[in-house]
């Protein structure tokens, strides 16, 4: 594609996300128009948030999302748009009837344990229950095992994988569980980033004030047909990619979640996130999304039971399993795309990939920039600015 500058510069988005919109909102800055379209009827993606209309309370449709980085740009970048709250995630754990704080840190191990040890007795502790016959771990349950050992893997991971996963963790690989999931110390801030927060009018208002900008123009409830591609001088689709090609060589899996709520008075669980570890309970967790704006006081409270289950069309996918078989099919979607020009795939379903919100930012960021040099530079666009690989 030639610089565009000469031209009736058109951009189409596929995708009200974070994706779309950092995108959207950086091209625009530049001059671009922007049609964003988005086939549900509302912006955010899953992270989209809006007011319960019974308890006032504000909801995390599609489960939770607390924002948590390293990343000062994308900190400063997304501060831009509305006010943070300070926000900890401090997340609960249920395992045989008893309640213990996740991540797994000293506390968890003396109460597991009924013991009361400093961080270097505790440290000999682990070591000396994980399995030292495993020496190449290859699936998640080996790795466990050699992480903590069999008491704690049958407690706190072994159901709550299976559940989350749909398969037994013997069936799953080793690199999920990158490194030892243990603090010796008292730290149960469940996230270890120098800023964490909330946004406090909730992250679709975050999201509407990044698409407040008079080039941008969002199209609701309508389904992108390929058909369009002409209209615009070149599409980012933040859609899945398998959908782009009406899934020919076959739908690529996902997790997906089916969410349960049910309303109290007062309080129900005293705590925003409680993981059920135990695979005879058939939900993974419980959020009481009050406590997502500790800032805000409710008479009553809104919750919501979280199934984990495998997608299916029709669904919405959450998590993308990428197992050997997955990563053979999106070899081929990636092949097919490569054939293309014009059009660039992007973020989470566009690649394949888990990616939390601040490396979505990051990335839709990176691609902005390297979409704006390119075309000041008359470079022919990549399909990929990120490898989904």
């Amino acid at each position: 594609m030639g610089n565009m500058n000469k031209r009736n510069r058109k951009i189409g988005i596929i995708g009200a996300g974070f994706s779309g919109a950092v995108i959207a909102r950086e091209l625009a800055s530049e001059g671009f128009d922007v049609e964003i379209i988005e086939s549900r009827d509302h912006i955010g993606g899953n992270c989209y948030t809006k007011r319960d209309p019974q308890t006032g309370i504000m909801v995390h449709q599609y489960g939770p999302h607390i924002f948590h980085t390293d990343d000062q740009e994308v900190w400063n970048y997304v501060n831009r748009f509305t006010e943070f709250k300070p926000f900890t995630n401090r997340v609960k754990a249920v395992a045989n009837n008893k309640v213990y704080s996740l991540p797994i840190n000293l506390h968890t191990i003396n109460q597991f344990y009924g013991m009361s040890l400093g961080p270097n007795a505790a440290r000999k502790l682990i070591d000396s229950k994980s399995d030292k016959t495993i020496k190449n771990p290859k699936t998640f349950e080996e790795q466990a095992l050699c992480f903590v050992g069999p008491e704690l893997y049958d407690a706190f991971f072994k159901g709550y994988t299976q559940k989350q996963w749909g398969v037994h963790p013997s069936q799953l690989p080793a690199e999920i569980l990158k490194r030892l999931p243990i603090r010796f110390n008292y730290d149960d801030n469940y996230f270890s980033h120098k800023y964490q927060g909330m946004p406090q009018d909730g992250y679709t208002s975050l999201i509407e004030n990044i698409l407040n900008c008079p080039d941008i123009k969002v199209s609701l409830c309508t389904e992108y047909d390929r058909s369009r591609n002409s209209e615009f001088d070149h599409v980012f689709h933040s859609g899945q990619i398998d959908g782009y090609f009406e899934f020919k060589y076959g739908m690529l899996g996902y997790r997906t979640l089916v969410f349960e709520s049910f309303t109290e008075d007062g309080d129900y669980q005293g705590n925003a996130v409680i993981n059920y570890c135990d695979v005879d309970i058939p939900y993974t967790r419980i959020t009481e999304h009050k406590y997502f704006s500790p800032w805000e006081s409710f008479d009553r409270t809104i919750c919501y039971r979280e199934y984990s289950r495998d997608f299916r069309q029709g669904d919405i996918p959450f998590y993308p399993i990428r197992l050997v078989e997955e990563k053979k099919l999106l070899s081929q979607y990636i092949e097919a795309a490569n054939n293309l020009t014009g059009i660039s795939f992007i973020g989470r379903l566009g690649t394949y990939r888990y990616l939390d919100m601040d490396v979505t930012i990051r990335e839709a960021l990176d691609t902005a920039r390297s979409f704006l040099d390119n075309d000041r530079n008359c470079r022919l666009q990549p399909v990929f600015f990120t490898s989904p690989l």
